[in-house]
């Protein structure tokens, strides 16, 4: 059975994880490094199922290890995306909302307007250590899987440090975009499985398994997204959720000081903070695929690195964008 099929164009990834439970040297933590959506997620999943099944595979010794691996894969499958296996702990960045911790996708469910960023919370690490205060249940180690882990504070990261040194019966996986965006500390005590962008070939291949081809009809989403089927994908919904009238009217320069002001304030009511700074980056590649094209003749970058820039710093939003579409008449 080949665990790793879901994850494409990652082949050293899996060779280093592969090896590694195959040696029996599976290490204590683990820092996939790399840009977001490339498949860090899916092969930490697909290592799990590795790890969990090889060792059920073991205990059956009047079957065949490729027998039993496949028998016990399909189920174990069902369970781990299901969320259910006791000696699994899937950790996300969570918003903060009238003292209830929300998953991004929550946050989306329950309408829940999004200021600052979602982070890995001291409270997340502490629960970490209470899972680990138990032995595992099923499987032969508990694992820990930390999404963004670049997102802790600093107490959250101090917090988890203390359970790198002492992991116990466990392997810990944290994901980030680079070894940069982590305190040292944390990162001397991992293996680094590093993952990269996909070429043109791979994206394709994995949108097409998808069922997103249809975002190949789209440049500037595929600009945004850098080699990475993830980003290519949460851009395409995210452009979905755009008025279309009002993207029509701020994909070109405004024509006017009215026109200026009239599509700040549009901007300001109808997209939420982290909406408007993906339209910062779809502004960026469409402006610049229409210079290509000589549909325009300036292009207003520097403009909108600066709407970015005070976006991030919590600037009046309404007024950020007045100042900018003003500056690109």
């Amino acid at each position: 059975m080949n665990f790793f099929a879901p994850l494409v164009g990652q082949n050293q990834a899996v060779e280093l994880l592969t090896q590694a439970v195959a040696q029996n040297r599976v290490a204590p933590a683990y820092l996939f490094t790399g840009p977001e959506g490339v498949g860090r997620s899916i092969a930490a999943r697909c290592f799990v199922e590795l790890l969990f099944c090889t060792h059920l595979a073991k205990l059956n010794s009047t079957t065949p290890a490729d027998e039993a691996n496949l028998k016990h894969g399909f189920a174990l499958q069902k369970r781990l995306a299901a969320g259910n296996h006791p000696d699994l702990l899937w950790v996300q960045p969570t918003y903060l909302h009238q003292g209830e911790r929300l998953s991004a996708a929550q946050a989306a469910e329950k309408g829940v307007k999004r200021k600052a960023p979602p982070q890995i919370r001291l409270e997340q690490i502490r629960e970490i250590g209470q899972f680990l205060g138990r032995y595992p249940l099923e499987a032969p180690r508990n694992v820990i899987v930390l999404e963004a882990a670049e997102t802790m504070a600093e107490a959250a990261a101090n917090g988890l440090l203390k359970t790198l040194e002492e992991p116990g019966q466990a392997t810990l996986i944290l994901m980030a975009p680079s070894e940069s965006s982590l305190l040292p500390t944390l990162v001397s005590r991992c293996q680094r499985i590093p993952f990269y962008g996909l070429d043109k070939a791979a994206m394709k291949q994995v949108l097409l398994q998808t069922g997103h081809e249809e975002i190949l009809k789209h440049p500037p989403v595929l600009a945004i997204a850098q080699g990475s089927p993830g980003n290519a994908i949460a851009s395409f919904t995210q452009l979905a959720t755009i008025p279309p009238d009002l993207l029509q009217d701020i994909t070109q320069l405004p024509k006017s000081h009215r026109n200026a002001l009239q599509l700040a304030k549009k901007i300001d009511k109808t997209l939420d903070t982290e909406a408007q700074l993906w339209l910062v980056d779809y502004l960026q590649h469409s402006y610049w695929q229409q210079f290509l094209d000589r549909k325009i003749s300036k292009l207003p970058l520097q403009h909108l690195e600066k709407a970015r820039e005070y976006l991030r710093g919590y600037a009046q939003p309404r007024l950020v964008w007045e100042v900018t579409l003003l500056n690109m008449i």
